[in-house]
């Protein structure tokens, strides 16, 4: 290659980069800070789920020690710092049942209820929705617990849905209705689950089935 042909393909590549480069120097960086950033979301996630462990380790020794307002605040505390993670899901199942066992029904329903707003994972948001359903019967707040059940839970849950809300139906003497749920669970249930099957059946036969 000559002198003149090397000089022309600096010029052809100087052209370029005038054109270009500045462009090409801005892909890079943002393909380096979507790298560290990716870097730094999962270092961030890692330190997350270990300190929310220590948490929920705190939460069940509370829970054992039966010590209410220690369960109130660390359930808390993990929803408001580690409201990403599935400690904090777990958290508010396991400690609306300690709350309610305790008689804190209100702050057992202010956890279920936070699971059933919050939880990524689906299981967990659809047995918070049961248990709310189950503490609103129990408080006699029927219209309460059916809204808490909506309209369409997922199959693994249907059978038990119906269940509940034929029990909230029964509660409001609407006993046809409440039949009508019980058959809907008993079609629902999975066949394997004999004892599930028993009680809802027993309880069908007892309004003249």
């Amino acid at each position: 290659m000559g002198y003149h042909e090397e000089q022309e393909q600096l010029e052809e590549l100087k052209a370029w980069w005038k054109q270009y480069g500045n462009a090409v120097i801005w892909v890079l960086i943002v393909a380096l800070m979507v790298f560290a950033g990716w870097n730094g979301w999962r270092y961030y996630q890692r330190k997350q789920a270990a300190e929310a462990s220590v948490l929920y380790g705190e939460l069940q020794q509370s829970i054992v020690a039966k010590n209410k307002p220690m369960i109130i605040r660390i359930s808390g505390d993990m929803g408001n710092k580690f409201g990403r993670t599935a400690y904090a899901e777990m958290s508010a199942l396991i400690s609306a049942k300690a709350l309610y066992e305790l008689g804190d029904t209100e702050d057992a329903k202010a956890r279920l209820q936070w699971a059933v707003d919050h939880a990524s994972d689906n299981e967990y948001r659809q047995l918070a929705r049961l248990h709310l359903a189950g503490l609103l019967l129990d408080q006699k707040d029927y219209d309460g617990g059916l809204k808490a059940l909506g309209n369409s839970p997922p199959a693994g849950f249907a059978g038990l849905f119906d269940d509940r809300r034929g029990d909230l139906l029964v509660a409001q003497d609407k006993i046809a209705d409440a039949k009508q749920a019980y058959r809907a669970a008993l079609e629902k249930l999975s066949k394997n689950d004999s004892n599930m099957r028993q009680f809802v059946q027993f309880k069908l036969d007892a309004l003249g089935g």
